[in-house]
Formats: structure tokens, sequence, C-alpha cells
């Protein structure tokens, strides 16, 4: 496990379009078809991540909140799965299915769009405003495997309630820390 902070996308920027296969339906989806008209979250996540799986259960109670505020979360899986299998399409549908994930859980196959949003671990999380204009990207929260903070979700929580609020979202964010993204050999 390499420990890689996020890279921290300059905010502002126009959020990436893409069009990625759905693990849960079996289909494709576009950006344009999942983002919301009041607020979307990309997330990078992926099965085996050990810092995922430590926020897991707060972060999709937290997104299940949220969709029903009218904010729409996108989950992809950007890792290299011939060197990586437990984060393979058919793992990604499997865990989704013992987790009920209520959201689109994408895989980035080529890795293109992972590259397009700067994403450098997992997770790795970024927000978007009703003009698909980045106002955050960053941490979840401060907790860790095993430092003994309580999984909260309060940075993400913070700049989403201030997103929904119309309030400014401060501009002093937090990288996220997690597992390097799985990169495919060149």
């Amino acid at each position: 496990m390499s420990l890689t902070p996020s890279t921290m996308m300059p905010l502002g920027t126009t959020a990436p379009s893409f069009e990625l296969l759905d693990v849960i339906s079996g289909s494709f989806k576009k950006f344009n078809d999942l983002k919301s008209q009041h607020g979307t979250v990309v997330m990078f996540i992926c099965n085996h991540c050990p810092f995922v799986k430590h926020i897991q259960s707060e972060l999709f109670a937290m997104a299940k909140a949220y969709q029903n505020k009218g904010i729409s979360f996108i989950a992809i899986n950007a890792n290299d799965v011939e060197n990586y299998p437990e984060d393979s399409p058919e793992n990604m549908k499997r865990l989704s299915k013992e987790l009920n994930y209520e959201l689109p859980y994408l895989f980035d196959e080529t890795q293109e769009v992972a590259k397009a949003y700067e994403a450098a671990c997992t997770p790795d999380f970024f927000v978007f405003d009703s003009n698909l204009k980045c106002v955050y990207r960053g941490q979840f929260d401060d907790s860790r495997p095993g430092n003994g903070v309580p999984v909260t979700g309060a940075d993400l929580k913070d700049a989403l309630e201030a997103l929904l609020h119309h309030h400014p979202i401060s501009s002093r964010q937090k990288p996220s820390i997690g597992c390097n993204i799985k990169w495919k050999a060149k």
C-alpha cells in the first residue's frame, strides 16, 4: 500500500466529460446523464483499498442522503485490473450488490478519465457546482485506518452543505490520502 495524496485539481476547473461502463447496470453511462443541476460528486474508489473500506459505510450513507437533496454521486474505479483482479468489473458488481450501492459504479478501463480528473489516490473526491466548475477536491475527513479519528465525512459534508445553501466554499481544502491509483504499465 503506497500512501498517496490527492494532486488537487485547480478550483474552477470544468468537469471533464466521460462515458464509462456502469458495472451495476451493464450499460455505458455519460457524465451529462449522471450529473445533477445542484451539484455532482465524482469520486475515485476501488474494491481493495483499506482507505476506501475504512470510510465506505459513512460514504454510502452520505451519498444516499445527499442524492435525496439533489446532489449526484458517481463512483469510478480506474485501477489496473490485470495486476489487481479484486478491482475487476465483475468484482465491482459483486461488491456493489453486497453493499447495496445506490449510485453508478463506473469502470475506467483506459484510465483516461482518472488522468483527466488528475486523480491520484483512492479515495479521491471532486465536487462540481451547477455550472460544472470544481468547487471542492480533497478528503472525506481526517479519519484514516488506525488513527482513531471517527469517520464523519465532515470535509465533504461541509462542502456539500455550502453548495446547497449557496454559501462560499473555503478554498483551504485538505488533500485526500489513500492508496495510489494502480496505473497500467506503459
